[in-house]
Formats: structure tokens, sequence, C-alpha cells
């Protein structure tokens, strides 16, 4: 069984964290690997096993907390776990607690986890080009804040998501940012062009006084071995796709 395989970002050292891929899990078939995701039609007991493994792998005996993630501007604060079932619709979360792991689940979406390390508050967000142009980012800044941190302190990072190369959009797509955004998009086939959203979400860190980011320059469509992927699974025709963990904890 391989080693789950955990990246860690220079700008959060000190803090527990890791953006998870696909290995060192128990799933089986389509979805073979560390599979997180509730919704990717997989064995109740692997996701549970493998969320297990997720968590020993980053912050030990930690209390996971994890979200109802509906792709949008939403973030909550989180100072005690809440049981899985009753978990928020949201697509960022908050704490200053220690002995909480926050999950982020993805498979393309841009995960970013967040530090002020002064303040010792954390966040971590789901940012998909729909959360990201709604102001999941800035949400996530505004609750740090209301916890202590600055946003000037905080250090962002963003860990595997879909590259440019491999994210063709629309015309429909491209009509929905404006002009100022021009700098995210290169031209494609007719009528496409090729979307940078870790870029963009870069962008967005920046616009809100994160001074201290960290792309990790990761694609998750091209890296099969490794990581999950829902525009992948779709061009493929395939019946599901598993999704992977970004994590962050404060330890006790």
């Amino acid at each position: 069984m391989a080693e789950v395989d955990v990246v860690r970002a220079g700008c959060l050292e000190g803090i527990a964290h890791g953006f998870l891929g696909r290995q060192g899990g128990v799933s089986t078939g389509a979805i073979a690997g560390l599979n997180v995701g509730v919704g990717a039609d997989d064995d109740d007991a692997a996701v549970t096993e493998n969320r297990k493994r997720a968590v020993a792998a980053v912050l030990p005996d930690a209390k996971l907390v994890s979200l109802y993630q509906v792709h949008s501007p939403t973030a909550v604060i989180v100072n005690q776990p809440w049981d899985f079932a009753e978990r928020p619709k949201a697509d960022a979360v908050v704490t200053k607690t220690p002995g909480l792991l926050l999950g982020i689940v993805t498979a393309d979406c841009a995960p970013v986890l967040f530090a002020d390390h002064e303040a010792r508050v954390i966040g971590a967000a789901h940012a998909g080009w729909r959360g990201a142009h709604s102001g999941v980012i800035e949400a996530t800044i505004e609750a740090m804040a209301g916890l202590g941190a600055k946003a000037g302190r905080i250090c962002a990072s963003i860990g595997p998501c879909i590259s440019q190369a491999s994210y063709e959009v629309d015309d429909g797509f491209r009509a929905q940012f404006s002009a100022a955004d021009d700098q995210f998009f290169e031209p494609g086939k007719r009528g496409h062009h090729q979307f940078d959203l870790e870029a963009y979400v870069a962008s967005r860190l920046a616009e809100a006084g994160v001074r201290v980011i960290e792309p990790l320059g990761l694609d998750t469509y091209s890296n099969e071995e490794r990581y999950y992927s829902f525009r992948r699974a779709t061009h493929r025709d395939e019946l599901t796709y598993g999704r992977q963990f970004s994590l962050i904890g404060i330890a006790e």
C-alpha cells in the first residue's frame, strides 16, 4: 500500500497542513486510492478509512471538520466540531481552536489554505471559479479577521487544481468576467478560451490584501496517478470521480 501523498507549503511551515492526493487509500475501481468524497458512489467504510488516514497524515488525533460544499461565497467559523450530518452548507471554514483539522474536498477546483501565524488563526477555502468569482476568498479573510487575523499577515497557499492548459471554457463562461480579467484567459479553439483558475485565485488573494501567496502549480487533470479530476472523468464519460483533501489545523 502506497503512503499517503502529502504536499506542504513553505509559507505555512509551523502549522499542521497538507494538500493530499489519491495515493495511500483503500478505495477501488475508477476512484481507486484515497477518495474522501461522500458523493463518489464509494463504499462508506472505505471513505471513512480514507478520512482517518488523511487525518493521521496531517494532525493525528485531531477532530476533522468538513463542509457541505455548494460553490458559494460563504465562510463559517468553527469553535467545536459538528456532526458530519449537520455540517453547514458553505465553502470556507476558519478557526483559532487547537485540535480541529479543517478539511476541503476538491477534484479540479482550487483548495486554498490560510494562516495568520501571529494570531494563530487558520482557514481553508474551496475556490472553484464560481466561489472565487462570487467572493469566497474575501469572505474567508473577513471571517479570519473576526478572530483576530489581519489580511497583511495572512499567508495563503493554492493547492492542486486544474491548470490553464487543461481548462477549456466557452464564450459564455468568458462573458461572466470583465475586461479586467483578460489576463486569466488565453485564446483557444474558435469560441473557446483557456482559463487560469490558479492565477485568478491568486489575484483575488492579492486584491484582498494577502501579501504572501504560494501557488503550488499542480495540475489535477493531467496528473492521473496523483490526483482525482472531475473534468477528466467527464471527458471519459466515467460515471463517478474521486475527491482529495486539503487539510489545516492547529496542534493542541
